[in-house]
């Protein structure tokens, strides 16, 4: 996957998670916690949906790596890549 793929693939999967979010609305730095107001169930669905699109297992000690799109674009591609 390309970043842009992988890009698309995370606000695919976080307006599915949080559906009264618009991937039109949502900046590559706004904190999924503190900005966009998910709680940690909607990050376990997050975390849940990017695996589903990338294959990629992310441990909770990383959920920091994923806290924005601007982090986690580099951190999934970098995943899929090892």
């Amino acid at each position: 996957m390309t970043e842009d793929e992988i890009r698309a693939a995370h606000l695919a999967a976080l307006t599915d998670v949080a559906p009264d979010l618009s991937a039109d609305d949502i900046g590559p730095d706004d904190h999924l916690q503190d900005d966009l107001e998910l709680d940690s169930m909607d990050v376990l669905n997050l975390v849940a949906a990017l695996h589903k699109a990338t294959g990629v297992d992310i441990p909770e000690a990383d959920y920091p790596q994923i806290a924005t799109l601007r982090l986690a674009v580099p951190y999934l591609a970098r995943r899929m890549a090892a």
